[in-house]
């Protein structure tokens, strides 16, 4: 595990993961990792592998697929990858396809493949692309997907766990307008039906992320310095939520910034106001 330096043990606290719950509730059941090449995804199926279960492993990188599918050749886990771009309508019909064959269904996705772009609204004149493309991995393809299977999870009383981040419980901030807009636009969708599907014994939960190391931000040059979590601590969260069940996990400091957020939206609103 990536050793944290002081300020990040104080925001990042440790969460105990008890194997024994772990190894009996998953042992036998299908689990689906989208994003599961690198970061969070990746250390997830290491964290799952030395468990009899079926990890289905999606992702854009074939090549990385396959060799986190040979490592883990001697473990206990069944891996089965899927090469596929989320965003691209057809490949997900594909891939959907594949889930609805499983002999023995589907119990736990995990949805984790995104996109974050930073760039201000003037640098994205001309990029309407980089919306559409964004709100295509983070919210159409979990959309889509989750149409698709609610079905095969509701025979399997299965279980629905969103990678989120804590900026869908924030004020919005400059520079990142297609990433919060459509993770917002995920975590409203999902925490709408999660009644619906909790009435059906669908579980959910959302892990509402800070910064994470992850080749994601590794384009940012500002994130090379901030305080972040490790991949490996956020893949035993959720193995943790997988039999605990938890709605939602958020940093103990999150509601210490949601605060100000409140004011910082009702502040904005009546400077709008004022200034007509």
């Amino acid at each position: 595990m990536q050793s944290y330096r002081f300020v990040e043990s104080c925001l990042f606290l440790p969460s105990y993961l008890n194997r024994k719950k772990l190894v009996n509730y998953v042992a036998g059941k299908s689990i689906l990792i989208t994003g599961a090449s690198s970061g969070i995804g990746e250390q997830l199926t290491y964290q799952l592998a030395d468990i009899h279960c079926h990890l289905i492993l999606v992702a854009r990188r074939g090549e990385k697929l396959s060799k986190i599918k040979n490592d883990l050749a001697m473990k206990a886990a069944k891996v089965s990858i899927y090469q596929g771009d989320l965003r691209n309508e057809e490949e997900r019909e594909a891939l959907l396809s594949f889930l609805h064959e499983l002999p023995n269904g589907l119990d736990i996705v995990v949805s984790n493949a995104g996109l974050s772009i930073r760039r201000s609204i003037f640098e994205s004149l001309d990029r309407y692309h980089d919306f559409t493309r964004t709100v295509g991995i983070n919210y159409f393809a979990p959309v889509h997907l989750l149409l698709s299977i609610i079905p095969l999870l509701q025979k399997n009383q299965g279980h629905i766990i969103n990678i989120s981040t804590v900026n869908v419980l924030l004020a919005p901030v400059p520079y990142f307008a297609a990433y919060q807009a459509s993770k917002s636009a995920f975590d409203v969708w999902l925490r709408s039906v999660s009644p619906e599907l909790k009435a059906k014994g669908i579980a959910t939960t959302t892990l509402y992320l800070p910064l994470v190391k992850t080749p994601m931000i590794q384009p940012t040059k500002e994130y090379r310095y901030m305080p972040a979590m490790s991949a490996n601590h956020v893949a035993k969260i959720i193995c943790k939520t997988m039999y605990t069940k938890k709605k939602k996990y958020q940093p103990w400091w999150l509601i210490f910034g949601q605060i100000p957020s409140i004011f910082v939206r009702n502040f904005g609103n009546l400077s709008n106001k004022g200034g007509k």
